[in-house]
């Protein structure tokens, strides 16, 4: 359904959450290989002909933004491997009612490419970072750490900000360096941000027994910070603390310890054009066909209208959520 409000109609969904924000994966193709996220040896991408083109990704999100979507999301796969990110950013930022356009990335690109991104419109970026040990690391992706530190060290020049840190929290794997990127993270002004783990492919439920509640993970970083509340601008889940006495805001994203539904406003558009209503279900609708067959931008929005009535209420990442099959790269993070 739609509400008015001023000039501009919201898509509000069947729980009278309002809608503002797009997760916009523009290829499920990723340079790395985090073992949570795609088994090693993963190689079954949609190929070019799958892919929305950038003038049907842009279509897309300005008739969202005509309904009332206000942020988006950059991610992937890998969103540095698309070809022409900087133009489609560009394009994006232009794009009337759109307030935000940000980018998740595991930056191991980014050096070569953050002073075109920054021009191109996009504002704030979120960084994967799981370890600050450089074996570890590329045990855990196949990846060189130092490449990454690169990329956010150009982001930080390039004047991003906020630069977020993404790290998930594996009991067994890098839960013993939590204290270090918070030390890291006061050093170079970044945010923090840790996450728990989801059961969300074959991958991420082989990570299950490392599943670790991030409010163990707090209740550690209290005895040595003083941990004070805190909010953030943006549009994501996280609930934020504050390091006293400095600018670090550190966040926990907690999808299975303590739902944060209630206040989703989000939807998710992989790179192939389907668009998913919530991250733990496999509720979908299908936008390539349609966008292909001609379809005016009125009947367009129609179907992201009508496509909010399947949203549901909450996820389901417990012991019935092995329907949910989805690699992350292929779905948007």
């Amino acid at each position: 359904m739609t509400q008015q409000t001023g000039i501009k109609p919201q898509l509000i969904d069947p729980f009278g959450r309002k809608i503002e924000y797009l997760r916009l994966s523009v290829t499920d193709k990723c340079n790395l290989r985090c073992f949570y996220c795609l088994p090693k040896g993963f190689n079954d991408f949609s190929c070019t002909s799958e892919q929305l083109t950038e003038d049907e990704i842009v279509r897309v999100v300005a008739v969202f933004a005509e309904l009332g979507i206000q942020r988006v999301r950059l991610t992937g796969g890998e969103p540095l491997v698309y070809k022409n990110l900087s133009e489609l950013a560009m394009r994006l930022s232009n794009l009337p009612g759109l307030d935000d356009l940000s980018l998740s990335t595991n930056a191991s690109l980014l050096k070569q490419k953050a002073t075109a991104l920054k021009q191109s419109g996009i504002t704030r970026i979120n960084v994967s970072l799981d370890t600050l040990h450089p074996k570890r690391f590329t045990n855990m992706n196949g990846g060189q750490l130092s490449d990454t530190l690169d990329g956010l060290i150009a982001a930080k020049k390039a004047g991003f900000a906020p630069i977020k840190i993404n790290m998930v929290v594996m009991k067994g794997i890098n839960d013993d360096e939590v204290e270090n990127m918070v030390e890291f993270c006061l050093e170079h002004g970044f945010t923090l941000r840790f996450i728990e783990t989801m059961p969300m492919s074959t991958a991420g439920r082989n990570v299950s027994e490392h599943y670790i509640d991030l409010h163990d993970v707090e209740t550690r970083l209290q005895q040595r910070f003083e941990l004070i509340p805190s909010t953030m601008p943006g549009g994501g889940p996280a609930r934020y603390v504050k390091v006293n006495s400095t600018d670090l805001r550190i966040g926990f994203i907690t999808p299975i310890s303590q739902h944060f539904c209630e206040t989703c406003n989000r939807v998710r558009l992989t790179s192939t054009g389907t668009l998913y209503l919530c991250l733990g279900h496999d509720h979908k609708v299908e936008l390539r066909a349609l966008l292909r067959s001609g379809i005016d931008n009125e009947a367009l929005k129609q179907h992201l209208i009508n496509a909010l009535a399947l949203k549901p209420e909450c996820h389901n990442f417990g012991g019935n959520s092995n329907h949910v099959v989805h690699f992350m790269a292929k779905l948007g993070g």
